[in-house]
């Protein structure tokens, strides 16, 4: 016979067990009253800064020249037409379907229109909002939620600690698959839930997170008890994005109010042997990603897709001359992805500034046309129900100007 646990030892170890849920991260996840008639917003974010020019090259006039003569050995052929101008790497095949059904769109010479090539730095200044300014108190995640007043239950969870997005969002549970988040599965479970509520039943932040959590638990416990099956014959990759992105499937689907949720991908920091023509590791990472979002948005087409937006983003694109060692370096202009029911798909959105080297940025980079936020302050107005541009992205609300990327809803 097994030892009978002290009710001592018990307490502490799911307060253990507590702390631990409300502190590891894998995405990020808010949810809000269920009435809330605005989109689910995924972003995912790719760290390491992507390679925009491969991702979507131009095919065809000056500026493929330019881009087949300084990139000899890693050009991509056979691509993808997106219009008379750009073409996608066929890595990507599996967001085609979903481009050609006007589902998904691109936009092209977009990123943070900041000097910088740090990774940490980028990273940070795009996710608190506010280029060149590390001081801001929160991200801008955090101040969309709190300017639209959303009640949080499930507020975030993460793969790579709390991202800088939703800096100072305190209501946060940590969530990395649903059949990890629960206490024991054994006869006793609900005599223990009942004993935790009790014990985290006080005023304090401590107490606050206590009951969150198990509020947390209550709500994702069906998934543990049944498992889960995706809709519409969905696979996913079983690799990091895809669980991640299927874990973020689920929690829609429980119809709980999720808003927002945030998912990193990392890897894209290629500074050598990025491709050999039309494979290798790049290619990997693009089919792994275009493979995760088109199960993903398969998954959901059930009734979801209507109400969902997501969003593609990187901290940097690379310089446009290859290297020594067959991959690129840090550079400034990128491509971001978007898709959803309510996306103006079917088209490259943004002003393409060319190639030449007196176009480029610091004669090295694609230059940016379009700030990032251009693209996040249309979706939050237009899919989000937040038109104050203003709150979210301070100093901003005077450049913005909608490119029409997304319907009103």
């Amino acid at each position: 016979m097994k030892p009978i646990l002290p009710r001592r030892q018990f307490l502490q170890g799911c307060s253990a067990a507590i702390a631990a849920m409300a502190g590891a991260k894998l995405t990020n996840l808010a949810f809000a009253k269920q009435d809330n008639p605005s989109d689910t917003l995924v972003v995912v974010f790719l760290r390491g800064g992507w390679d925009a020019l491969n991702v979507v090259p131009p095919m065809g006039g000056d500026d493929r020249g330019f881009y087949e003569k300084a990139r000899p050995d890693i050009k991509i052929h056979n691509l993808l037409q997106l219009n008379d101008q750009f073409g996608l790497h066929p890595a990507l095949s599996p967001l085609y379907d979903l481009y050609q059904q006007g589902r998904a769109g691109v936009i092209h010479a977009v990123g943070l229109n900041y000097d910088t090539r740090s990774h940490f730095d980028a990273q940070e200044y795009i996710e608190l909002g506010t280029p060149g300014a590390k001081n801001t108190a929160s991200g801008w995640i955090t101040r969309h939620l709190q300017a639209t007043g959303i009640s949080s239950i499930l507020p975030v969870v993460s793969t790579s600690g709390q991202p800088t997005s939703v800096l100072n969002f305190v209501p946060t549970v940590s969530l990395s698959a649903p059949d990890e988040f629960s206490l024991w599965d054994n006869g006793l479970r609900d005599s223990h839930t009942n004993a935790l509520r009790t014990l985290y039943s006080g005023e304090s932040l401590m107490h606050r997170a206590g009951t969150r959590t198990l509020e947390a638990l209550d709500i994702v416990r069906p998934l543990t008890d049944a498992g889960y099956e995706p809709s519409n014959g969905a696979v996913y990759n079983d690799d990091e994005f895809g669980n991640q992105l299927k874990t973020v499937a689920q929690m829609i689907k429980l119809d709980a109010g999720l808003r927002v949720a945030a998912v990193d991908f990392g890897g894209w920091d290629t500074h050598e042997y990025q491709n050999d023509r039309d494979g290798g590791y790049m290619s990997d990472l693009l089919n792994s990603l275009a493979s995760g979002l088109a199960n993903f948005y398969l998954d959901l087409d059930s009734g979801y897709t209507d109400k969902l937006s997501v969003v593609v983003i990187s901290e940097f694109g690379r310089r446009l001359v290859q290297n020594e060692s067959y991959g690129t370096d840090h550079g400034h202009g990128s491509v971001m992805l978007t898709l959803g029911g309510s996306v103006n798909g079917g088209q490259v959105f943004g002003q393409f500034p060319g190639l030449h080297n007196d176009q480029l940025y610091d004669h090295a980079d694609l230059a940016i046309t379009t700030d990032y936020r251009q693209v996040l302050s249309e979706l939050l107005a237009k899919r989000m129900g937040n038109a104050d541009v203003e709150s979210v992205f301070p100093g901003f609300s005077g450049s913005y100007s909608p490119l029409g990327i997304y319907q009103e809803g």
